[in-house]
């Protein structure tokens, strides 16, 4: 490539998408890096495209996603393609973080790429939670004022944080307004940080599913480029099911009744991605202790690399590891059942159960299967 200048976009781009050389190694799991890019292509065209029409006023607000819905040219597909692209984004990400764990790919020298990982899980966090408010629907409405209290639980000035947030002394306009601003900002700040993710894992190198470093490399194109348009089909056939047949699905109906102060809805819920989480919230009794749960339990995963380093990266050849690893996955989709569920026996006491493992697995079991490796591996 001499006629690219060094260090141009256009020499980052033919390096990642052309002359990088990954494992021969790696699987249809790695596709889901992917993925992950392309629904966050997706959520910024259509956010774009969504962002004319909208209107951030608690009087204008249902109402502008309304005009969206039905009087806006394919405007329904835009909405649902953003609205269902979410859950997709969620889906593959946390597919992307199972794989990592389960293949050792927060180990050395992958800490850095892994931690920037964690920060954008966490920006897609509070992204997605912010524009889960702006249609302004009951569960909208409910949902920003629940969460937005828990900066209560903070001694001494959270009462004043929950007004900053607020713009107010309740959820209204204001906060509408703050939602909606950042809401469109986050994306790009998301996508510097995809940028630089990307460029730590062309210093690193990937990960494989032997967990070594393979001598074996291939050109990305065109071997995993094929690969990787593959599972774009695959992944893009799986999203119009619920593009085109079952748009609502993964949402809640009471967020087509427009926001009312006067009236709370019997159950308060989240989001589907949000569900292990907010278990995990639920499962202290005191609000600031759920709080530092719910902000350790990704907190933890930041650490993660930086006290847990095998000899051996792969669980294929870490038997015990692997058994604990299906457990913990199990854990997580049993805390996504339960914050669905209300607050009450006997599935309060199957959180709390839940929690427990979710943190000892992360900060127990595994430092403590790597000790044990370490002994049997020094005897050999």
């Amino acid at each position: 490539m001499r006629f690219v200048k060094k260090n141009s976009l256009v020499e980052f781009v033919y390096h990642a998408a052309v002359s990088y050389k990954p494992p021969i190694t790696l699987t249809y799991f790695w596709n889901f890096g992917v993925l992950a890019l392309v629904c966050l292509v997706i959520q910024l065209v259509t956010g774009i495209f969504l962002a004319m029409h909208y209107v951030a006023s608690p009087e204008h607000a249902f109402n502008s996603v309304e005009h969206i819905m039905r009087d806006v040219n394919y405007g329904w597909l835009i909405r649902y393609l953003h609205a269902n692209g979410a859950s997709m984004f969620f889906l593959v990400v946390y597919v992307h973080i199972f794989r990592g764990l389960y293949y050792g790919s927060y180990m050395y020298p992958r800490q850095i790429l892994w931690c920037t990982g964690v920060i954008i899980l966490l920006i897609m966090i509070l992204t997605a939670f912010m524009g889960y408010v702006l249609p302004w629907g009951q569960m909208s409405y409910w949902a920003a004022t629940v969460i937005t209290n828990l900066a209560s639980a903070v001694p001494y000035v959270g009462d004043y944080i929950v007004y900053w947030l607020w713009g107010g002394f309740s959820v209204g306009g204001p906060t509408l307004n703050r939602f909606f601003s950042f809401h469109y900002l986050m994306p790009f700040v998301l996508t510097a940080l995809v940028i630089g993710h990307i460029l730590i894992l062309h210093e690193v190198k990937s990960n494989n599913p032997i967990g070594i470093n393979s001598p074996d490399n291939v050109q990305f194109t065109p071997y995993y480029t094929i690969k990787d348009i593959f599972g774009i089909m695959v992944f893009w056939l799986f999203f119009s099911v619920f593009l085109y047949y079952y748009p609502n699905l993964l949402g809640h109906t009471d967020n087509y009744i427009k926001a009312n102060p006067m009236v709370t809805p019997t159950h308060i819920v989240p989001e589907w991605y949000f569900l292990p989480f907010y278990a995990i919230l639920r499962s202290v009794p005191d609000k600031l202790g759920g709080v530092v749960l719910l902000l350790a339990s990704i907190l933890v995963l930041l650490a993660l690399p930086f006290y847990a380093n095998s000899k051996v990266r792969s669980s294929a050849f870490r038997s015990l590891n692997k058994i604990f690893f299906w457990f913990f996955f199990s854990t997580c989709l049993l805390l996504g059942w339960i914050g669905g569920k209300n607050i009450e026996p006997p599935f309060y006491f199957i959180g709390q159960a839940a929690t427990f493992f979710y943190f000892f697995y992360l900060l127990a079991i595994i430092p403590g299967i790597i000790y044990l490796e370490n002994i049997f591996w020094n005897k050999k």
